[in-house]
This record gives structure tokens, C-alpha cells and sequence, in this order.
């Protein structure tokens, strides 16, 4: 599933081409995805000027004139893609529809914003954008890791007398939103705490690095355009290429990249979900 890095790649890729543009046509071509679409979500798009772009945790939230919001989740197979030339820089045709191209919005300026999910995990909704932070599913989320709201004291608390393992607690989306799996291996080690170590346990001097480390991971991913593994595509079709930089993720058996360790990157199994990590570096 794509983390905080590749839905803010995609969001940047699809400003351009839809913010303080209009909606000319909506299509949406089946009743659901992960869920059903909400009522007459066609006709609510058609002639909203987009006013603003943004993304909460792995969410993409598009504020319309009307005084609704477009949430959309792309999912495990979910992309964005845009066609057309909004910017009047070249000539690209749009492609031929697809099988899987199940919301399309047809910009005013020229382009298409396709919504393509093969697996169809992935979901939009409308909601009033005054209470938008009070949708289920962002109500329930900790402060962004790029925001203010995530410092020092606010992640010290919120280790202080867990017995989960750190990893674990990173992954909790009520402590910090849009950390995922990638990110937080790519972190601990970063960090030199291994995946297994009791939250609650950490100094508070080491949980203090933490926060740093995880926005330096975060930015240097968005930079890279995100990491291209299985389904992900940036907005434009292009893979994202972070995953060339990875320290330890998917890198088991492989050697620590750290000068002079010498160990082998090990993986393990928390909560259903692989941690790599090296015995070496991280403790």
C-alpha cells in the first residue's frame, strides 16, 4: 500500500493539472470500490472548481467550490494518472480507456484525471469540508510527521509505558499519521533501534532522534518520487525510485551498508508484517 511519501508524490503530480480548475464531466463507471461511492457522485463533481490540493496521512483530499471534499484512498493497486498537456508545454494524447478505469474527471483545461485500481481496494467519498476532520477516517489520526504537531515531547509521551515493540508503535496511526512499513524500517535503523525493542523501554534522549530521522526518511523519499514497488505509479506514470536507496528494507540476507558491520540484514515477522533490521547496528 502506497505510505505518506508516495501519496504526497501524487498529489504534487496532480496540482497542475486540477487545482483551481473546474471539473468539466465526472464519470464514474461502477457503483463501489473498497466501499460503495457516496450518492450521485458524478453529478456532485461535474462543474466544481477544485479550490485545493492537500493530503492528510495517506489520504488525498480535494477541496471543491461547493463546500465538499473529495477524499480518495488509492489503496494496494490504486493510481492517479493524469493525460492531456494543462499546461500547454507538449502534445500528449489520452490514452484508450481501460478495464480498471473506474472514476475518470475530465479537467476543464484538457486533462483527465483517471482513477485506475485493478483491485479495487481503494475508496472515494464526499464530505463537507468544515467538518473534514471529523470523518471517520481522519478523526481518528496523530499529527502529520512534516507538521508542527510532531516533535520531541509529542512522541516521548506517547512511548512513555508502552509495552508494544517500537516498530509496532511507529505503525499506530493514532501516534503518527502516514507512517508505514517502508518508512518506519528505513527509520529504526537510521536510528539504531531495533524493530523489537519495547517503546516504553527507549531513553528519551533516543525516542528524541526519532523525530528528526523520520522526517529527513520522509523528505529524502518525496524528493525520490516516492518508491516503486509492485503497483505504485507518480501521477505522471513514472516510477518512483527511493527503493534504490533502501538500508534495510527487502534487503534480507544482504550485507549492513554501514562501513566495517559486516552483518547480514535479518527479517522478521511483527504483527503479520516483515521488519528488516540488522543485529549489528541496531539494538
Amino acid at each position: 500500500m502506497p505510505e505518506l511519501p508516495e501519496v504526497e508524490t501524487v498529489r504534487r503530480g496532480l496540482t497542475p493539472a486540477m487545482e483551481g480548475v473546474v471539473i468539466g464531466r465526472a464519470e464514474v463507471n461502477r457503483p463501489d470500490l473498497r466501499w460503495p461511492f457516496p450518492p450521485a457522485m458524478a453529478a456532485r463533481l461535474t462543474g466544481q472548481t477544485v479550490l485545493r490540493l492537500r493530503r492528510r496521512s495517506k489520504y488525498i483530499l480535494a477541496d471543491l467550490g461547493s463546500g465538499e471534499t473529495l477524499l480518495i484512498h488509492l489503496g494496494m493497486s490504486g493510481r492517479m494518472l493524469v493525460s492531456g498537456d494543462p499546461l500547454g508545454q507538449f502534445v500528449h494524447d489520452h490514452p484508450a480507456a481501460e478495464k480498471h478505469d473506474h472514476v475518470v474527471l475530465h479537467m476543464a483545461n484538457g486533462a483527465r484525471i483517471t482513477f485506475n485500481d485493478p483491485r479495487r481496494f481503494g475508496a472515494m467519498d464526499l464530505m463537507e469540508t468544515a467538518t473534514a476532520d471529523q470523518h471517520k477516517l481522519l478523526s481518528v489520526l496523530g499529527p502529520e510527521p512534516l507538521g508542527n504537531d510532531f516533535h520531541e515531547n509529542h512522541l516521548i509521551q506517547a512511548f512513555e509505558g508502552k509495552n508494544t515493540p517500537v516498530k509496532s508503535a511507529l505503525l499506530d496511526q493514532r501516534i503518527v499519521a502516514g507512517l508505514g512499513n517502508i518508512y518506519v524500517c528505513e527509520a529504526l535503523f537510521r536510528a539504531k533501534i531495533a524493530p523489537t525493542r519495547k517503546a516504553g523501554r527507549i531513553a528519551k534522549a533516543r525516542v528524541a532522534t526519532l523525530v528528526p530521522i523520520i522526517r529527513s526518511v520522509l523528505k529524502e523519499a518525496i524528493e525520490a518520487g516516492g518508491s516503486s514497488l509492485r503497483d505504485f505509479r507518480q501521477a505522471d506514470g513514472e516510477l518512483g525510485y527511493f527503493q534504490h536507496s533502501f538500508d534495510v528494507y527487502g534487503r534480507e540476507a544482504e550485507l549492513c551498508k554501514t562501513p566495517d558491520c559486516g552483518a547480514q540484514i535479518a527479517r522478521i515477522v511483527q504483527s503479520g508484517r516483515s521488519s528488516f533490521y540488522c543485529k549489528s547496528c541496531q539494538s
